[in-house]
């Protein structure tokens, strides 16, 4: 056995002499064209009589396999044909259902409807958290297409009901009419009819139901009171009409309160709070007072009613307005609001299971203690108090200052507005306020608004 310095694998075997070339075997073939039959190989080994013939045997079974292989795919073909004949002929669930099985079972055919996907991964391994939420997300947040007596525009929902039901805004849904034409877009692509359930003009939230009982993907429930400023927000929504749009920011501010007129008209009030839909609206000649979630990412007419997420992919808010310098169609300078999740779902079972939702009252008229003369605190100023209201049967008096509402600050009237119509009608509370320089705090039991 020769010998080498050179690594060499020990499970290989060794090595052996070539075998003396044999003069009476045949020369090497000649180059063979692949498409000839294998009985025409010439110099295959086969070929030799010390086989036994075995080529003739091996070309008499490749064009009997031939033979069979056409006879199948001219069998599949007439039975394809015959399926799919018998599906629509039929028309019904059994017939097609046949045609479909038969089909897909051979890969042609997936069943079920498939549509576009709205969030493409291009680079898995690089994606971003961000990425994460928005496809966990998406299922849930539809396109909401309305018509009515005053014109139509589009919006954004959020799914919270596997039987259809949906949260979005009551100005999405209150184009001059009651019962307006809804068109829901889920984000797969299906197109359904929907309905309105109710609407509550006080928080701006509606409940809408799909015309099909699903089932729907549900979104999961976050908690607003939770947050902090600087926390990460995805908003999902359709701005301007592009539905799956997602954006990005941080909560910019907790505890903030605003004051939204739909009939005044976009440019009126430099610093106004836009609602997205133009035209008539039951909110007309009404302001409503509600707390939101200020928060950086882009928010666009057309997110109203759609998704704010936290960064584990939970609903911490319902899209509602944002802050404009004034000027018809301007956009997102930075400032949205939403709607807490706390309050929009409280609004929106209270729909679905009652008809209509409660609010609270505090029996009290309230002014800015800024622009008091007196005043030494920013504050809720109590102007008066109605006799045998909460705020009176609390020791409440004209002249008070409110400072703080259940332990969050209140700076001004529209902060003690907001936070007194977030909860229920009945609603147990504490309220802080100073009086004299001195501060008090008691226990209020809300009324109900009307």
């Amino acid at each position: 056995m020769a010998t080498s310095d050179e690594p060499r694998d020990d499970l290989a075997p060794e090595p052996t002499e070539a075998p003396a070339p044999n003069p009476e075997v045949v020369a090497a073939p000649e180059p063979v064209d692949a498409a000839q039959p294998v009985s025409s190989y010439r110099g295959s080994p086969f070929a030799s009589p010390a086989y036994g013939g075995v080529a003739d045997s091996v070309a008499s079974a490749r064009t009997s396999v031939m033979n069979e292989d056409k006879r199948r795919a001219r069998n599949l073909g007439a039975f394809v044909t015959a399926a799919l004949l018998v599906g629509g002929l039929l028309g019904g669930t059994a017939g097609g259902a046949f045609a479909i099985w038969n089909l897909s079972s051979r890969g042609l055919v997936t069943p079920g409807v498939t549509a576009p996907a709205t969030i493409t991964v291009n680079t898995p391994l690089q994606a971003s958290e961000i990425t994460a939420v928005a496809a966990s997300a998406m299922p849930s947040v539809v396109t909401l297409e309305v018509a009515g007596q005053a014109g139509s525009g589009s919006g954004s929902g959020v799914i919270i009901s596997e039987t259809g039901h949906l949260i979005t805004n009551a100005h999405v849904v209150s184009i001059g009419s009651e019962e307006p034409v809804i068109r829901v877009t889920l984000s797969d692509g299906r197109l359904f009819e929907a309905v309105v359930v109710g609407r509550d003009v006080v928080a701006d939230i509606a409940v809408v139901k799909i015309s099909d009982e699903g089932p729907f993907p549900i979104m999961s429930l976050g908690d607003a009171t939770s947050l902090n400023v600087g926390d990460q927000t995805i908003a999902i929504g359709a701005p301007l009409g592009l539905p799956g749009t997602v954006t990005s920011g941080i909560v910019s501010a907790i505890n903030r309160s605003i004051t939204v007129g739909a009939s005044q008209a976009p440019g009126e009030e430099d610093g106004q709070f836009d609602f997205d839909l133009p035209g008539g609206s039951l909110l007309q000649g009404q302001s409503i007072s509600i707390p939101v979630v200020q928060t950086d990412a882009s928010i666009n007419p057309g997110n109203s009613g759609g998704a704010l997420l936290d960064r584990n992919g939970k609903l911490i808010g319902v899209n509602v307005a944002i802050a404009s310098t004034g000027g018809q169609g301007s956009g997102s300078i930075g400032l949205g609001f939403a709607i807490p999740v706390n309050l929009a779902y409280r609004v929106a079972a209270e729909i679905i299971e009652t008809g209509s939702a409660s609010h609270g009252l505090l029996g009290a008229l309230v002014t800015d203690a800024q622009s008091v003369a007196s005043s030494t605190v920013t504050g809720a100023y109590i102007d008066s108090v109605t006799p045998g209201g909460a705020a009176s049967s609390s020791g409440v008096r004209a002249g008070d200052i409110v400072t703080r509402f259940n332990g969050l600050p209140i700076t001004n009237r529209i902060d003690l507005t907001a936070q007194v119509r977030n909860l229920p009608g009945g609603s147990p509370s504490t309220l802080t306020y100073v009086r004299g320089g001195n501060s008090y705090t008691v226990e209020v039991t809300l009324g109900e608004l009307p």
